[in-house]
């Protein structure tokens, strides 16, 4: 049996993020019987569950600003050498998720590799490009990617623009790496048109079927929420924009507010948060067209849901995006008037073309980025 420790993510059952939403599947997709799963969770309380077959461990985190991220994973790590230590794992691999450890990553490898471990990074996207982060804050995360690579017995990039960042920069490092996307499905929400809780969601945000563009993410800088939402203030369009996203208590939201006016704007549409999975997805099937402002991140898995399930999909122009889009979709850059002239020229579009997109983003998703292809991806990397 090969015990797999993935920590990083802020734990299964998913709600928002990225890792969150590739463990989620990676754990649902599992066919290995090799293979057992360790999945730490923040929490405000400490134990241990099951989920689809997977043992999670919560950790408890105090609320100590951006550090929070750091301690987390650290706390996780030791969490999971008492456990191989405890139990006597046999060539475990801890999986870490991002670069937040690395000045501790030393130390943390050596108790490691005494104990018969692995060590699996995946660097996720660019975190010391995030705008969230000042100066200091930003130079540490690029310090500690440094040495997360240097440490790492393998590296995991979702991202082949990622890998090839990874063995240009650190070449000095030898780093070894492989490329493993995220997966996504092209299946269809079993929740019905006529479904209650799609009409209530429908009445209560004042919203159509195909009347509406969509986002759905985390609401921070570096998504270029403010580009999309000024970009649709501009546009001439009758349509209106739903924006799903955790909102409550974000400084960020209260400083657009500010700067743009969107609250005088009916069109854009601030929808809180989804949690249910089908009825998001049936959210996204009936969206007239999906905007996607991701820049620093790899592969980012709310851009595969999007190519599943809607569509237009309307991309911001960085090479992670064109990676995964190619001619499935549309792109817009951030030059004033690019987005807001896409979205016009989308309007204008009879439902053939609007088909065509959605059959290509489909066949994208089937042929590079499916979920089963994935999952089996990463069982054969941790089992070889």
């Amino acid at each position: 049996m090969r015990d797999v420790f993935i920590i990083g993510s802020k734990g299964i059952p998913a709600k928002y993020g990225g890792f969150e939403t590739f463990v989620e599947q990676l754990t649902r997709c599992k066919k290995s019987e090799d293979i057992r799963y360790h999945v730490a969770c923040m929490s405000e309380q400490t134990g241990e569950f099951e989920y689809q077959k997977s043992r999670c461990f919560r950790i408890q985190v105090p609320h100590i600003g951006p550090a929070k991220a750091v301690w987390y994973d650290l706390a996780a790590f030791f969490h999971c050498l008492d456990y191989i230590r405890q139990h006597a794992c046999e060539s475990p691999i801890v999986y870490v998720l991002a670069c937040r450890i690395g000045p501790f990553m030393a130390y943390l490898k050596r108790k490691l590799k005494n104990a018969g471990g692995r060590l699996y990074v995946n660097p996720d996207g660019h975190e010391f490009m995030r705008a969230k982060w000042n100066r200091a804050i930003r130079k540490y995360w690029k310090f500690s990617e440094k040495l997360m690579v240097k440490h790492a017995d393998l590296i995991i990039c979702d991202s082949k623009n990622m890998e090839r960042y990874i063995l240009d920069v650190y070449q000095k490092y030898q780093p070894n790496t492989t490329y493993i996307a995220y997966g996504a499905d092209v299946e269809k929400s079993r929740i019905l048109d006529d479904d209650k809780e799609l009409l209530d969601w429908y009445r209560r945000w004042n919203l159509e079927p195909f009347q509406y563009y969509l986002i759905v993410g985390r609401f921070v800088p570096e998504n270029n929420y403010e580009t999309m939402i000024r970009e649709f203030m501009r546009a001439k369009t009758t349509k209106k924009l739903a924006i799903i996203s955790n909102v409550e208590e974000n400084p960020f939201y209260q400083k657009l507010k500010e700067s743009t006016g969107f609250d005088r704007d009916f069109r854009i549409v601030f929808c809180q948060t989804v949690y249910e999975e089908q009825l998001l997805k049936k959210i996204r099937e009936n969206a007239c067209g999906y905007l996607h402002g991701h820049e620093v991140g790899g592969t980012n898995p709310s851009l595969l849901e999007a190519l599943g399930s809607t569509d237009l999909n309307l991309l911001l122009d960085v090479g992670f995006n064109r990676e995964v889009g190619e001619d499935a979709a549309l792109y817009w850059s951030k030059q004033p008037g690019s987005l807001a002239s896409l979205i016009e020229e989308a309007d204008r579009f009879d439902q053939k073309k609007k088909t065509d997109f959605g059959a290509r983003a489909k066949q994208r998703i089937l042929t590079a980025y499916g979920k089963e292809q994935i999952a089996k991806d990463y069982e054969k990397t941790f089992l070889g």
